[in-house]
């Protein structure tokens, strides 16, 4: 089973994506890691990516794919996809890719959410973290957080119009209970 979880920055996907790893045996590609990991593997691939990195460039879509690509080379129950796809032509690419690799997307979820509630979250988060004496995430502020939704909006959102036209796209309500949360998310997948 492969699946996709849209939804903008705090809304939980992270969070459903580990527990659908502990559920179902799934594996999170998240590219973040798949980056660092390549970056650090010696690999031909890995001196792509560090050489972009390093010059401070955004790594291409072309290497993105590349990565996803021995990803799924290797095999395994199915793939929760996490943070990629962002734009329509990476959607394009991924489409391409599991057509190629004779796989398919089984599930596009879409956690919901309230853009008030979701900065509320935020912030409740960043209290949280204070009052433990842990450090605040840069991206826990207000302003921040703002910036991140009118990009995921600009960028990402397109997203939900194009799997929703191929019949893929599940929404589920990202406001509740993190169980309830799950449970609504199960009860999409095949």
């Amino acid at each position: 089973m492969n699946i996709i979880l849209l939804g903008p920055p705090g809304a939980g996907k992270g969070t459903q994506a580990k527990r659908l790893v502990d559920e179902r045996g799934l594996v999170q590609l998240s590219t973040g890691d798949m980056l660092r990991a390549a970056r650090s593997s010696g690999t031909e691939m890995g001196k792509r990516v560090a050489e972009v990195m390093d010059r401070g460039e955004l790594v291409t879509d072309e290497i993105v794919i590349g990565l996803i690509r021995e990803q799924l080379d290797r095999g395994g129950k199915g793939f929760i996809f996490d943070g990629f796809p962002r734009t329509l032509a990476q959607a394009d690419a991924l489409g391409r890719l599991l057509e190629e690799t004779g796989m398919k997307l089984d599930a596009v979820i879409e956690l919901q959410v309230d853009d008030e509630a979701l900065v509320g979250r935020i912030v409740k988060r960043a209290e949280e973290s204070r009052a433990a004496g842990q450090e605040v995430r840069r991206d826990d502020t207000p302003e921040v957080f703002a910036d991140r939704l009118r990009e995921y909006y600009k960028k990402t959102a397109p997203l939900l119009g194009y799997y929703y036209a191929k019949g893929d796209l599940q929404a589920v309500d990202g406001m509740g209970a993190m169980d309830d949360v799950a449970e609504a998310i199960a009860a999409k997948l095949p």
